[in-house]
Formats: C-alpha cells, sequence, structure tokens
C-alpha cells in the first residue's frame, strides 16, 4: 500500500478520520505495518499499551479475563485507542482469528502528530467529550430502567 492509500484507509475509522488529511500522513508515515499469522496472539490482556492498531485486513478476537464471550472485531477497527494518549495497560487479549494485517501507531509518534497539528487536538477532544456524554446517558438511562424495574 501507498501512503495515500494509508491515508485513505485512516480517514475511514472512526476516531481517525476526524484528523486532518496532513495529520493522517504524519501517522501513516510513521504507523508500522504488521502481518500476524491466524491463532497468533497481537497482545495480552494486563500488558503495558505504548500504542494503538488499526485492524487493516483479517478479524481479531477480544477476549477479557473473566469467562465472558469474546468480541469479534474487523477491519477498521482501532485497537487501544487509549493507548495513543496515555500510560494504560491492554484490557483483553486480542488474538488473529485469520491471517491478518494490523497497522501500529506509537504513542509517541500519535502525542507529536498532535503537537503540530493543534486542531487536529481539538477535534479529537470535542469527540472524545461527546462520546464521553452519550455513555454517561445510557448508563442513567440503564440505571432508571433498573430502577424502574425493581419497583414492580
Amino acid at each position: 500500500m501507498t501512503i495515500e492509500d494509508d491515508i485513505a484507509f485512516f480517514q475511514r475509522v472512526p476516531t481517525l478520520g476526524a484528523l486532518e488529511r496532513d495529520a493522517l500522513r504524519i501517522l501513516a508515515i510513521g504507523a508500522e505495518s504488521l502481518y500476524v499469522h491466524s491463532g497468533a496472539v497481537l497482545f495480552h490482556a494486563g500488558e503495558a499499551a505504548d500504542g494503538a492498531f488499526v485492524l487493516q485486513e483479517g478479524s481479531f478476537s477480544l477476549a477479557t479475563r473473566q469467562d465472558r464471550e469474546p468480541t469479534v472485531v474487523g477491519p477498521g477497527t482501532l485497537l487501544g485507542e487509549l493507548a495513543l494518549f496515555t500510560e494504560t495497560s491492554r484490557p483483553v487479549t486480542a488474538t488473529a482469528l485469520e491471517p491478518s494485517t494490523v497497522m501500529r501507531i506509537p504513542r509517541s509518534l500519535f502525542l507529536k502528530m498532535l503537537e503540530g497539528y493543534p486542531g487536529a487536538a481539538r477535534k479529537l477532544r470535542d469527540l472524545i467529550a461527546a462520546r464521553n456524554d452519550e455513555t454517561a446517558r445510557d448508563i442513567s438511562g440503564v440505571r432508571t430502567a433498573l430502577n424502574g424495574a425493581g419497583s414492580n
């Protein structure tokens, strides 16, 4: 793939799509493309996370340490978004379900890009704030529903 292909791909990824083209160019130039064999683990739950991965091709199973049903994700998924902004650990184990390709975006690259493109930082701040507001409303709705169900 060319840099232009990578930029076009990043534009289709929900969080990254909020960034301007020049900011995406920086990420496309600095991102590392990795091939992951079927059955291989990309990362384990609890590991330190120093960046994110964007799934280009294939699919991954995301499993927590608990016995919950794993989530399956496909192309265009951004794995480890929070790790782009701050030190954190991986909440899930990501295992390739088929031969897959991911692009690794190191936190250091992402933060440098934000320094050079403050407009991108503002857009991401607004996007994340809107998502947090939506999550808070969802939680409030669930709380109301549960409280209503408990009074019957």
